[in-house]
């Protein structure tokens, strides 16, 4: 059945970006497709499809840029969207057809900017928050990908193992993790990032194609272990995928000091205080991005002392996952007092391993109110725990002073 023409209305560029707005926060925009290049770029991409979307309970609206050779995703949150649909209107696109949960807008821009709106009625449809009803993963099944063959997690024909389906879902679970930092990596430069403890480097691979293949970014990437072998075979394997920008090294976290400036420092399950040496390392690097999935927490069980703890204290078993609760809370709180925001995430599901806690950390300093707040928060946690956390140690020239009031 045709659509019923309702309204052919005519708009300035913000009147528009006024009623766009209004769309995407009231929640009525289902799905859209924005085309017609006001000005063709190379490298630029040629159609921006959009559908809102609901990921970890909050809304966004996915903006899906297609290129001539890949497809790049930007989840924008609700109340930054409907400005970031105007803007692509005002600037790149010429026409688009937004689809909401009662009409189709037919949206026309002339060379001068004059906006007319076809508004059509059709069915009434719900927007459907989910990626897809099969799970979206940013590498997907089916699509080979080099790297992921020859660390046998796919086949040629790019179909997952089974014994390697779980592998596969960290991998994507922490590239949804990288999409999320992108908005704080530089644009107009190489972006260099270190991973500390990389081991076989799965995940080292995985970033690196993502930022380098699919992104298209300029990268030099350094993974670092201390296991000679398996460097050697990381090193073989970078060669043999041309990932030129990307080289394994051999070498301890706390000696390494080859580089002056680094953006994002990566460390995943980098054994107890291993960790806080790469996140000293990240944080006197001025690095943009953290991520750490801290690994062993000993140090802790070894200090905690409370009388009042002492129901939990008695059991070993309760005194060490407190103790790497607690360590990763001093970590995050230390994190917060040297200019960063920092959120404890949930890496993968607890059934596959309890070591599932990953600390992101972005660039990013409270107000000073908060940050004068946060050490009396800090203070108050570590004297109550009888504790002195070796980042705290090794920061304290770049802390404020900690102590209680």
């Amino acid at each position: 059945m045709e659509a019923t023409i309702l309204a052919n209305e005519s708009y300035t560029i913000e009147s528009m970006g006024e009623m766009l707005n209004g769309l995407v926060q009231e929640g009525k925009l289902v799905s859209g497709t924005m085309s017609q290049l006001r000005h063709k770029l190379p490298d630029m991409y040629t159609k921006v499809l959009l559908k809102t979307i609901e990921l970890r309970k909050q809304l966004y609206v996915q903006f899906e840029y297609h290129y001539a050779k890949r497809v790049t995703h930007e989840n924008v949150p609700l109340e930054e969207a409907g400005a970031k649909l105007a803007e692509l209107f005002e600037h790149t696109f010429r026409q688009g057809l937004l689809r909401t949960t009662s009409e189709e807008l037919q949206v026309l821009l002339s060379k001068k900017n004059k906006v007319t709106v076809i508004r059509k009625k059709t069915a009434a449809v719900a927007a459907d928050l989910t990626h897809n009803r099969k799970k979206q993963y940013v590498l997907e099944e089916g699509e080979p990908v080099p790297f992921l063959i020859e660390l046998g997690i796919m086949n040629a024909d790019g179909k997952v193992l089974a014994k390697k389906y779980d592998k596969f879902r960290q991998i994507n679970r922490f590239l949804e993790m990288i999409q999320d930092v992108l908005p704080h990596l530089p644009k107009d430069r190489t972006i260099t990032i270190v991973d500390f403890g990389c081991g076989k480097s799965y995940l080292t691979f995985a970033m690196y194609h993502y930022l380098k293949v699919q992104q298209g970014l300029s990268l030099h990437v350094v993974g670092l272990d201390l296991k000679a072998d398996v460097i050697a075979h990381c090193q073989q394997l970078a060669e043999r995928l041309d990932y030129g920008q990307l080289r394994f090294l051999v070498g301890d976290i706390a000696e390494y000091n080859e580089l002056e400036q680094v953006d994002m420092v990566v460390t995943l399950h980098a054994c107890d205080t291993a960790t806080d040496a790469a996140l000293e390392k990240a944080v006197r690097w001025g690095a943009n991005v953290i991520l750490s999935v801290p690994c062993c927490q000993h140090e802790l069980f070894r200090q905690i002392d409370n009388p009042a703890l002492e129901p939990l204290l008695s059991h070993g078993i309760l005194k060490e996952r407190f103790s790497a609760l607690a360590t990763d809370a001093a970590r995050a709180k230390l994190l917060d007092l040297l200019g960063y925001r920092t959120q404890l995430l949930e890496f993968i599901d607890m059934e596959h391993t309890p070591k599932n806690i990953l600390i992101r950390a972005v660039k990013g300093s409270a107000a000073a109110e908060y940050r004068e707040q946060w050490v009396q928060e800090y203070v108050q946690y570590r004297d109550f725990l009888h504790i002195s956390p070796y980042l705290e140690r090794a920061c304290q020239d770049l802390l404020p002073p900690l102590t209680r009031k």
